[in-house]
């Protein structure tokens, strides 16, 4: 089945039972947007919340979703725009009911803005935000031991390319979208063949990030962030190539270049907020971008998942490795100079 498929509809009135007078339920419509997670928009007579159910497996745990909601309430006690969950009569704020996970959140009015939208300020406005997120994940947040993170290894990524390419050629009936999947992927091989003695080595340097900063995870009301949703992917990552990989979805035109003097506003700004230095993002960059030559996780899912929710994002995703490779000193100066 794909994973798209439909599931049944949240418990909503054993949920609301759960919470001191929430009001009688009116409506609960699925939100739209969102890959990993369902979320709905749950109407009751005393006002809106934000449904969470927590489907996606490495998170969806119990203890998991409880560190995520301690992280997000000290946040907001710290001034980071986020929607903390709201505690059930008993002071809970996860629901576990038939085996499923759910979390009541208010609901924030705002709208999601892409890196076209914003204008110099709003990109220095962004990279001052996460820069304010990793500060203050690190104020919040327990200790973490530094572990070695390893870049991808060429060898595995030409096998991925081999099997992704006999299923996007066997694929029937053959459409536009494979045509162009076996032209990036024969031309990735070629990338990577070239490149291969650039592959980075291990990064120790980490910190807690918020793992799938992005546009749809953040909503703006007007000018300003509003609230920094869907902290599921907490973690300890190396911080600057979040800033980074979060550059690179804000600011892909449809052509897969970068929009680099908002690139620079922005980085500028992160490298302010968060007392990184130059050097720091520099490495990042390199790194983000051979995450980027050995990424493909949209064909991953359309071809051995089954999942083509992911296809709109593939054509700016696979252009942007290639035009990184040609201008990756434009890159680097953008974000390190």
């Amino acid at each position: 089945m794909p994973r798209s498929s439909a599931t049944a509809a949240p418990p909503v009135s054993a949920l609301l039972r759960r919470y001191d007078n929430p009001g009688e339920p009116l409506s609960c419509v699925p939100v739209t947007q969102g890959l990993l997670n369902r979320g709905y928009r749950l109407a009751t007579t005393h006002g809106a919340y934000f449904l969470k159910q927590h489907l996606d497996a490495p998170t969806a745990d119990r203890a998991t979703i409880v560190r995520q909601h301690r992280a997000i309430q000290r946040l907001h006690a710290l001034g980071v725009p986020v929607a903390p969950p709201l505690p059930d009569a008993e002071g809970d704020t996860v629901a576990e009911i038939d085996g499923r996970c759910y979390a009541l959140h208010p609901w924030v009015d705002g709208r999601h803005r892409a890196g076209a939208q914003l204008s110099a300020a709003g990109s220095r406005r962004l990279g001052a935000l996460l820069g304010l997120v990793h500060t203050c994940l690190a104020q919040v947040m327990e200790p973490h031991h530094d572990r070695r993170h390893r870049s991808a290894d060429p060898e595995q990524t030409f096998r991925v390319i081999d099997r992704l390419l006999a299923l996007a050629r066997a694929r029937r009936p053959r459409d536009a979208f494979d045509e162009l999947a076996e032209h990036r992927l024969l031309e990735r091989r070629r990338l990577l063949a070239d490149h291969a003695h650039r592959r980075p080595p291990p990064a120790s340097a980490g910190g807690w990030v918020h793992g799938d900063f992005h546009p749809l995870n953040l909503l703006y009301r007007g000018a300003e962030p509003a609230a920094i949703i869907d902290w599921d992917r907490l973690g300890v990552q190396p911080r600057a190539e979040e800033a980074v990989r979060a550059a690179a979805i804000f600011f892909v035109q449809p052509a897969g270049g970068l929009e680099l003097e908002k690139v620079r506003a922005y980085a500028r700004a992160y490298r302010r907020a968060a007392g990184a230095d130059p050097a720091e993002l520099a490495a990042a960059v390199h790194r983000v971008w051979w995450e980027r030559l050995n990424d493909f996780w949209i064909l991953r899912w359309r071809y051995q998942l089954h999942d083509s929710r992911a296809d709109p994002q593939f054509p700016a995703a696979s252009a942007l490795a290639v035009w990184w490779t040609r201008e990756y000193e434009a890159v680097c100066d953008a974000f390190a100079g």
